[in-house]
């Protein structure tokens, strides 16, 4: 098969927006490449050494234990100094394999046009004859696609759609082309027996219970088909239902966030699976390859030994069913965290008089690292929210999981244990959860049938402390000069007893600009009072109200009450929910119920 070099994508995006499953578009000259990213076996086949000993290899050890891993690898990167590096690439496979004309409307598989040696864009013969100086007519990617629940995707199946008449053979060429606005005005047809259909109903369920079952297609994994019994259901190619990743992300907190693992590398893995004379190995090891490692940590290899003894007991400890509950432990603790530590500082401060009827704690996050690990991804719904399984990046499990590392700073905030726990039970504040997890449950229930509970409840706290972080991410995104996309929320929010509370707000980028002290500065209590102040007021009044504040604006499915792009929502990236669970009214209350406003008090301070 052929080879060639479509372009470049974002590190970052590689774990993500266009990881391993997702359809990426290139651009090649004047051609356009759609393509699908290839699976993990593929990171080690193309970027060796295969495993954690790459040197793109990266660790957290919280993570690693909830997700079964011994690490994680960065998506590789060509280093342009190194000659053996020049050919190296993340493959992709050419997707959907049905291209058509932009000029004449034919489509075809991509072996039915015409090729040009070392490169990927293939061309219209007819078209490029009859165009003036025989100039390359290039086709393109076919709209539509076919996708299952189950993360499975295949061409759409164009010539079982037009139906053809009987006794036509032409398994080759149909026409494409549209008439009027419209999927109806969208008409397949075939040019030899004259057969045609509109593209109307092409995305309703109905349609696809005529089909067969789904393919089992994984085009991203090699010989990876699958046995699967869902009906498969057509989708745009660049719809954004088509593709979901799943991720699972951890900061790092003492002791795990200091410098011990990064300096061992890949000598760690060996050191801990000694059962019996760890010290006598790291003491014989000392000797060689592990002399530069003590210096750098200015350790003798008996402290060594006793370190890494302690850190195998904290890691049987760590509790991989929550673990944002041990970082709400860290910035709740109310120490003071710096010196040898390279990738968590934190500095409680004074929560300002005017703010303290309302939030209990304030944190200034000098310095973290978060790591964000892929694990797969669903197509159609999100996992949890109609999806139950997730499809896999992977032919088997290889023992790592792609991920990115972001370092950054933050500013931490904690609810008021009192003022939260009167609010939440008032009855005008439980109705509004009320009817957000009645949309879930009925959306639940439409997918799976009755008898069955959805993954997860909706509660006021919950709506509260998500909606109050977007009022707080776009009023910093004015006071400290971040754009909108640099910050992300982390929340932290639980029922159970001395339940979470609380919300970071960090710089989310991969590059330096995360680190320049912008932020966290605004962490200061003076600067802070008037932050938090100026977000909520801003919340008042909407250039959507009275339509957005009465839930007029409301989306179609129900799971977000008063919010809307011009007051609330945030970009997607910001977002750990997709701009769900959102309601303003939980700020700054609604005209005729004042009281589920949290913040009613500094709303009515307003001149």
């Amino acid at each position: 098969m052929a080879r060639y070099d479509l372009g470049e994508i974002r590190r970052s995006a590689a774990v993500a927006t266009f990881g391993p499953g997702a359809i990426v578009d290139f651009r090649a000259g004047d051609a356009t490449i759609s393509a699908v990213a290839a699976g993990l076996e593929q990171w080690d086949e193309s970027f060796p050494p295969a495993g954690m000993l790459n040197e793109q290899a990266v660790r957290e050890e919280r993570l690693q234990k909830k997700l079964g891993v011994k690490g994680f690898r960065l998506p590789p990167v060509r280093d342009p100094t190194r000659d053996k590096d020049a050919e190296r690439a993340l493959p992709a496979v050419r997707f959907p394999q049905w291209l058509q004309c932009p000029k004449c409307d034919r489509i075809a598989k991509v072996d039915e046009w015409g090729e040009e040696p070392g490169r990927a864009g293939v061309h219209c013969q007819k078209c490029t004859s009859e165009t003036p100086g025989r100039r390359k007519v290039y086709v393109v990617p076919v709209r539509f696609v076919l996708a299952c629940e189950s993360g499975h995707l295949d061409e759409f199946p164009w010539h079982w759609w037009v139906g053809h008449k009987e006794g036509c053979r032409n398994k080759r060429f149909l026409k494409l082309e549209s008439r009027q606005a419209g999927l109806a005005g969208l008409i397949l047809g075939c040019t030899e027996c004259g057969a045609t259909k509109s593209m109307d109903g092409i995305f309703s369920k109905e349609t696809w219970k005529k089909f067969s079952t789904c393919s089992g297609r994984r085009p991203w994994l090699s010989g990876g088909h699958q046995e699967c019994n869902h009906h498969p259901r057509a989708t745009q190619r660049g719809a954004s239902n088509l593709y979901f990743p799943v991720i699972e992300s951890a900061l790092s907190i003492p002791p795990w966030s200091d410098r011990l693992q990064e300096a061992l590398g890949i000598y760690w893995d060996p050191i801990v699976n000694i059962a019996d004379g760890r010290a006598a190995f790291i003491a014989a090891l000392a000797t060689s390859v592990l002399g530069s490692v003590l210096e750098e940590l200015d350790m003798s290899p008996a402290e060594l030994a006793a370190e890494v003894e302690r850190r195998v007991r904290q890691e049987e400890e760590i509790d991989v069913d929550n673990l944002r509950g041990e970082e709400y432990r860290q910035f709740t603790g109310g120490t003071y965290v710096q010196g040898l530590d390279r990738e968590f500082e934190i500095r409680p401060q004074k929560v300002p008089d005017r703010l303290r009827p309302w939030f209990s704690r304030l944190v200034k996050v000098s310095r973290l690292r978060e790591v964000r690990a892929m694990t797969g991804f669903t197509r159609i719904y999100p996992l949890g929210e109609g999806a139950t399984e997730k499809a896999r990046i992977s032919l088997s499990n290889l023992g790592w999981l792609p991920a990115i590392e972001v370092r950054g700073e933050g500013i931490f905030l904690e609810f008021d244990p009192e003022k939260i726990g009167e609010w939440e039970i008032r009855p005008e504040v439980e109705a509004r959860a009320a009817h957000i997890n009645r949309h879930i449950q009925d959306d639940w229930n439409e997918r799976h049938g009755g008898g069955s509970e959805p993954p997860r409840v909706i509660t006021p706290r919950f709506l509260l402390i998500h909606t109050f972080a977007h009022a707080l991410m776009r009023q910093l995104t004015l006071d400290c000069g971040y754009s909108s996309t640099a910050l992300r929320e982390r929340l932290y929010v639980s029922e159970d007893d001395g339940g979470m509370r609380g919300l970071l707000i960090y710089t989310a980028t991969t590059d330096d600009d995360g680190t320049l002290g912008g932020l966290q500065r605004q962490g200061d209590p003076d600067r802070i009072e008037r932050t938090v102040i100026a977000a909520v007021q801003s919340q008042a009044w909407c250039s959507s109200d009275p339509l957005c504040i009465e839930d007029m604006l409301a989306p179609d499915d129900g799971l977000s009450l008063a919010a809307c792009h011009s007051c609330v929502l945030a970009p997607e990236t910001s977002c750990e929910e997709f701009n769900r669970f959102l309601d303003r009214a939980t700020l700054v209350g609604t005209p005729s119920a004042a009281a589920v406003g949290y913040f009613r008090d500094i709303v009515e301070d307003l001149p």
